[in-house]
Order: C-alpha cells, then sequence, then structure tokens
C-alpha cells in the first residue's frame, strides 16, 4: 500500500464502496435491488445478475483502491455506475441527500468528483503527481 497523496481519498471511497456494497450482500438487499427494482425498470431478465454485478465491482474497486492496482479502471467503472444511480434513481429527487430533501445527487456528485482527482491526482492537465 503506497502512501502517496491520493491515499486518505483512497482510503475513503474504498471504505464507502465496501459499506455501499458488503451489508446488502449480506442482507438480500442486492437482490432486492435486481428483482425489485432493476428488473421491473426494464433489465428483466438481467437485474438479478447485473445487481450483483454492480456490488461486487463495488468490493473490487474498493481493493484496487486500497491497494493502488488498476485504478484508472476501478474510477471509470465505478463512475458510470454512480452516473447511472444519479439518472435512474437519485436525479428525481434533486440535489440533496439530507436536508432540505433526501435520496438527491450531492453525493453521487462527490464521489465521481473524488474518483476523478485520484485518477488524475495532478490535474486534467496530465502533470503527473510526485509520490
Amino acid at each position: 500500500m503506497k502512501l502517496n497523496n491520493t491515499f486518505l481519498l483512497r482510503i475513503a471511497v474504498a471504505i464507502i464502496l465496501l459499506m455501499h456494497s458488503i451489508p446488502v450482500m449480506l442482507n438480500n438487499g442486492v437482490n432486492d435491488f435486481g428483482n425489485l427494482y432493476l428488473n421491473k425498470v426494464g433489465f428483466a431478465p438481467i437485474g438479478l445478475p447485473l445487481a450483483w454485478a454492480i456490488k461486487i465491482s463495488h468490493v473490487v474497486a474498493a481493493f484496487c483502491l486500497i491497494f493502488e492496482k488498476y485504478v484508472k479502471w476501478a474510477c471509470i467503472i465505478t463512475i458510470i455506475i454512480l452516473i447511472a444511480g444519479i439518472v435512474m434513481i437519485h436525479i428525481k429527487d434533486g440535489w440533496f441527500v439530507v436536508g432540505n430533501g433526501r435520496n438527491g445527487i450531492e453525493f453521487n456528485f462527490l464521489l465521481i468528483v473524488v474518483l476523478l482527482t485520484i485518477m488524475y491526482p495532478g490535474g486534467l492537465k496530465g502533470k503527473k503527481s510526485k509520490k
């Protein structure tokens, strides 16, 4: 595990991804998401396998971030899932997760920006960060 300028962000996002995945993998939440949501919004008959793929991708991405392996791929896949979550689930509830609303896009937006920062620690101009 490398301690560079993205270390704290990588660990924080890894914890978020693990906590967003493992509990629902153990309490039937993934099955409910696949069967009761994804299948009903047009993904039948692959809603359940898709739900599992999403949660497993979060776990894999968490370990990629922790051990700094395949970070860009892990971030890209996670960003795609977060954008799909915004479009399919959160946008109808507006911006706020809590406070002035509930279940909005602000948390996904923040995670996307953090993942982009992890992918490009030197900024989008392609400058490499010093390790």
